[in-house]
């Protein structure tokens, strides 16, 4: 065996490696492929050259900047970050603290269908996580939760966004499959929600077996009367089930593109963000100032000559945030374009091929592997990483598995592509790298200690696995509302 032909096999070991630096994750990817193209050329000039080598700039810019499916990610990212800031997500979920206060576990529940709302709008887990646990975490606490329930619940609950669309993962997915996103985002709604359902039912089980660990709301809480119940109802809850039905239900619909419903939805929730900081304020002061209350009107008046401007801070903070979290995301798309491209170019794929060729595990055996391998990837990366890593180079690999009469062989890709959705989510609670424990971590009061955040997680990790197992075994769930809406 040649150093030619152990050139990919060093390529990944190479990033495996360097990943562990603590490198910026883009520049490891294209300092890894611009080290193994170089290294390729004086070797072997016939397996990568210099007009090869000049040829990266135009993949990368026709791979990224050209591509019309990725312009909707950086609007989901404002979307989301819109709603954290602008506090329609902490009014959204004090309606919902409300609404289930009667049932066990109201609280926890409460914040399930907050992160399953928040996912159907973006699918910003940092953002999710830390909104849940500053609004939620001290109420739970209060309420004499258990540390390691109300941890799970957040945790797991802010995670959802990676799967429930519009997901910014599945629409990475869809361009690395050459898939379309709109189905891909169709089947992946039916998996997102059940994954909802189990985390509720794991949640009100564990409440009504022992309430110790969950106390319910004191009954005192919130409006007293209907009329404020209903008004709570219109100015919280109803604007953001509006938005969801706006950006899913056009993209399930088939009335709109992902990007097209980006951009109503980025444009929903600066509208909701304007009603909420401008024009409700601003009707409450015209109310005192009708009412004549003369001492309060002054104050009003001052306050009112704010909102405008106080909108407008807010929206810059919002455009800046976006901003940085669109230039790392696509960063690392181009770090990831750059390294596939060179590993294609000096024989990755055939390689990889090759090799579980020999090992001739067959089809199913190669699919549990590759979870397996996903799963695993999990405990030290973060999804976007193992996204751009894994697909490109297994893609051939997947698009030739048959499994006979289980899945029709044309949608064993998006079957695929849901499985891994599933399973990525457990990299986000996995120790020792879970990101979303380090997000709530960080945020949470101090007597929230990281052992009662890994005890919590591990019962919502096994809930996702029991996802996973269901839609392995019965891939309807994935492949059925597509063939009911889109054909």
């Amino acid at each position: 065996m040649t150093l030619v032909d152990v050139l990919p096999l060093l390529m990944f070991v190479a990033l495996a490696a360097l990943l562990f630096s603590g490198f910026p994750v883009a520049f490891v990817l294209g300092g890894v492929g611009l080290a193994f193209a170089t290294i390729a050329i004086f070797i072997d000039p016939w397996l990568f050259d210099w007009p090869q080598f000049y040829a990266i700039p135009a993949r990368i810019y026709g791979a990224i900047a050209e591509n019309m499916i990725l312009t909707a990610i950086p609007m989901f990212v404002l979307m989301g970050t819109m709603l954290e800031r602008s506090g329609v997500a902490r009014d959204l979920l004090n309606c919902l603290q409300v609404l289930m206060r009667g049932v066990p576990g109201g609280l926890a529940l409460s914040v399930v269908l907050m992160g399953t709302i928040l996912a159907a709008t973006t699918g910003i887990i940092g953002a999710s996580v830390v909104m849940m646990t500053l609004l939620a975490m001290p109420v739970m606490k209060r309420q004499g939760y258990s540390s390691a329930l109300a941890s799970g619940t957040i945790a797991a609950s802010g995670t959802l966004g990676i799967l429930i669309p519009p997901s910014i993962m599945l629409i990475i997915m869809a361009d690395l499959l050459s898939r379309s996103v709109g189905t891909l985002f169709v089947a992946a709604v039916i998996p997102g929600f059940m994954l909802a359902i189990l985390y509720m039912i794991y949640v009100v089980v564990v409440s009504w077996l022992k309430p110790d660990l969950a106390p319910p709301l004191d009954a005192d809480v919130g409006p007293k009367t209907r009329g404020a119940l209903v008004a709570m109802l219109l100015r919280s809850f109803v604007p953001p089930i509006i938005l969801v039905l706006l950006v899913l239900g056009s993209i399930l619909g088939g009335l709109a593109t992902p990007t097209e419903a980006a951009s109503v939805g980025a444009f929903g929730a600066v509208l909701l963000a304007f009603v909420n900081l401008v024009l409700l304020p601003y009707f409450h002061v015209t109310e005192i100032r009708m009412e004549g209350q003369a001492a309060l009107e002054d104050e009003a008046l001052r306050e009112t000559e704010t909102l405008l401007g106080r909108f407008w801070r807010i929206l810059n903070d919002v455009v800046l945030r976006s901003a940085l979290t669109n230039a790392m995301i696509f960063a690392i798309f181009i770090g990831a374009t750059l390294f596939s491209y060179v590993f294609r170019q000096i024989g990755g794929e055939e390689v990889v091929i090759h090799l579980f060729d020999n090992l001739g595990l067959g089809p199913w055996g190669i699919l549990f592997a590759l979870m397996g391998l996903v799963f695993v990837l999990g405990f030290f990366f973060d999804w976007i990483e193992i996204t751009l890593i894994v697909l490109p180079v297994f893609a051939p690999i997947i698009n030739g598995l048959d499994f006979g009469a289980h899945v029709p062989q044309a949608e064993v890709t998006y079957w695929f592509a849901t499985l891994m959705a599933i399973n990525l989510q457990t990299s986000f609670l996995t120790p020792p790298f879970g990101f979303a424990l380090f997000y709530l971590k960080a945020v949470a009061p101090p007597e929230v200690a990281i052992k009662d955040i890994y005890l919590g997680i591990i019962p919502f990790v096994l809930l996702q696995l029991v996802g996973l197992a269901f839609v392995l075994a019965f891939p309807q769930l994935v492949l059925w509302l597509p063939k009911l809406l889109l054909d």
